[in-house]
């Protein structure tokens, strides 16, 4: 097997209770590279259309990539995948944390669960053996919790990936946990994971991931360490992602109160909740497996209105916004009070904190009352009652549960023009960065097959900047919805591998060279690819991941995009004063670069056997 890869996969069938290891071709991380790129191609070929997403039937995943506990910059993600039971369609989520790196030295790329367990159990997996243990005393215990006691049976050595109670009581915005604040947070994969009666998955081991070419290695990466250095690097290292937020919104790249403001009009203070506000609770730093950067953060004990203990990890910009500007609330000691609930019941925090935005906005209309509320009056920047209905969605409690399952479904159970405030695209909450400042965005919110996701790339990444070097791409208008086609198939192809191959964004991000990922697959993995090489792979990634969704009956040109995404009235003040995103003409022509039909979003024949996917094809009829 070549460098970056332990040539492994575990399978595990949780209704017999029977483990196997397989070793795959090496084609499959050749064509997929990684994380859910094999992912996808393994539940694609081997699981049925159409199972219930918390029955038996759905596949649960966890993979690395083969930057993934190596000395590539970066290089510590893990992704979980399966049938999500927000969308109904494909759902990965990307994490970080330590747990991917020792999967792998478990001896590990990946393992897979299917069936669901009589009892709640965990899997321990340690030095190339498997083994599943009861969890009943684990049950209903929260993810900090979880991982003490898990400690205290297989050694402090271990890495851990586990569900809080809301996974257990299959909430709908459920994530997976692991270093007590890293969460696999989109598409619901926590819940999947309670479905399935499985607490946690925890790993250890001293096996080395092998490298292609060591020396190389060291070279690359000292000399992507060196190219990072500059603003960006240093502002994320003072203050990781908390550092964008109050010029965000300023800018309108960030949401205000529920998608229905953008700008300072309605959050003049904004910058209350970001930057040296929160810095200022901050205890130490804090970084994934390995990371130069370390842009996480660690916070003191809350002494004050809000009680958490310390070591509470410091809210991200995406939390900050969603239970900030979106909620219009300055009391950012009442965001990490929230940030700690939901890391330890295992919620996502951008879908978290867009449920509790729409249930405000439905008490400030009259849809709830304080009756129905459980007697807490959900007000614009009430921070307290904002904590409290948190604590009661990750318990299920009261009118928690009503909002448990995200604002899809809350706005079906409340009924009464509801709707009209969940902002979603086929059931996954919308992401805190609004595609009116950088359009090509709604294309990707749109039609990618995690609908939704900030973190996918596209178009957006050559709005109002320069083009990559080593990509035939120009800069693109971000007010002309045309001539973004090439751009959004380019960019996202790209970011599949970026992606898959387990390194962080933010690698690309800090070093904008995009080449240095494929230098540092290289001196991995020992292929040379070229930036076109690399975007086949990534196109092929793609439409796995997208045939999957049109296997399950899900065209994304039938989802409904919510007008307040795309200034649909175009709002009358603040910086998108009068912006409309044509998001027809873009996935018109996204549509048409990918080679997908423009009416059905199938990819055409020709589109899946030029990428060597030809059984994909067949299983689909096109």
């Amino acid at each position: 097997m070549a460098g970056g890869y332990m040539g492994k996969i575990l399978f595990i069938d949780l209704s017999k209770g029977q483990i196997r290891e397989e070793a795959p071709a090496e084609s499959l991380y050749h064509d997929f590279i990684g994380g859910y790129g094999v992912g996808a191609r393994l539940l694609f070929s081997r699981q049925k259309a159409k199972v219930d997403p918390l029955g038996p039937g759905n596949t649960l995943g966890f993979l690395t990539g083969p930057l993934t506990g190596t000395n590539a910059v970066f290089g510590c993600r893990f992704m979980a995948v399966g049938k999500s039971p927000l969308t109904g369609g494909w759902g990965d989520a990307n994490c970080g944390g330590d747990f991917g790196p020792y999967l792998k030295f478990a001896g590990y790329d990946g393992v897979f669960f299917t069936g669901q367990a009589a009892q709640p159990v965990y899997l321990l997996i340690e030095d190339g053996k498997a083994e599943l243990r009861s969890a009943a005393h684990l049950w209903g215990k929260d993810s900090h919790d979880t991982e003490d006691l898990l400690w205290q049976e297989v050694g402090k050595e271990a890495r851990i990936a586990c569900i809080g109670p809301a996974g257990e009581k299959r909430s709908l915005i459920s994530a997976i946990m692991n270093a007590k604040g890293r969460a696999a947070g989109r598409s619901g994969l926590g819940a999947v994971m309670g479905s399935k009666n499985l607490k946690a998955v925890a790993a250890k081991g001293n096996k080395t991931v092998p490298i292609a070419n060591e020396a190389l290695l060291r070279e690359v990466r000292r000399k992507h360490l060196d190219e990072m250095k500059g603003p960006f690097y240093d502002r994320f290292a003072k203050y990781g992602t908390t550092g964008i937020g109050g010029g965000h919104v300023a800018r309108g790249g960030s949401p205000v109160k529920n998608w229905g403001s953008a700008g300072l009009e309605e959050f003049p203070n904004a910058q209350a909740i970001y930057g040296d506000n929160v810095s200022a609770f901050v205890e130490k730093r804090y970084g994934c497996w390995r990371c130069p950067m370390a842009c996480g953060a660690l916070m003191k004990a809350g002494t004050g209105k809000y009680q958490y203990a310390a070591g509470a990890h410091r809210p991200e910009y995406e939390t900050l916004a969603a239970f900030g500007n979106m909620c219009l609330n300055e009391d950012v000691e009442a965001i990490i009070a929230i940030n700690d609930i939901c890391n330890r019941y295992g919620l996502d925090t951008i879908s978290t904190g867009g449920t509790l935005s729409f249930a405000i906005e439905c008490y400030e209309n009259g849809i709830v009352t304080r009756e129905t509320t459980d007697g807490l009056e959900l007000r614009w920047g009430n921070a307290g009652a904002i904590v409290k209905m948190t604590e009661k969605l990750a318990k299920r409690e009261g009118f928690g549960d009503v909002l448990a399952d995200g604002v899809k479904v809350a706005a079906e159970r409340l009924g009464r023009g509801a709707e009209e405030f969940a902002m979603h695209i086929g059931g996954q909450e919308l992401p805190m960065h609004d595609p009116k400042m950088l359009p090509g965005r709604a294309t990707t919110y749109w039609l990618d097959a995690t609908p939704g996701r900030h973190t996918q790339g596209g178009a957006h990444n050559l709005e109002g900047g320069r083009a990559p070097e080593g990509f035939d791409l120009q800069p693109l208008n971000p007010r002309d919805p045309h001539g973004k086609g090439a751009a959004h198939r380019v960019m996202s192809s790209f970011d599949h591998v970026m992606q898959a191959s387990g390194m962080c964004s933010f690698g690309l991000f800090a070093n904008p060279r995009r080449q240095s990922l494929l230098e540092s697959l290289h001196a991995v993995t020992g292929r040379e690819l070229t930036v076109p090489e690399a975007v086949t792979i990534g196109e092929r990634i793609a439409n796995i991941r997208h045939a999957f969704n049109i296997r399950e009956g899900i065209n994304p040109l039938e989802r409904k995009v919510p007008g307040r995404m795309i200034g649909q009235p175009a709002m009358d003040s603040g910086p998108w004063k009068g912006v409309t995103v044509d998001i027809e003409t873009q996935a018109k022509e996204a549509l048409e670069a990918m080679g997908w039909d423009r009416e059905t979003a199938a990819p055409k024949r020709a589109t899946l056997e030029r990428l060597g996917l030809k059984d994909v094809a067949d299983a689909l009829g096109v």
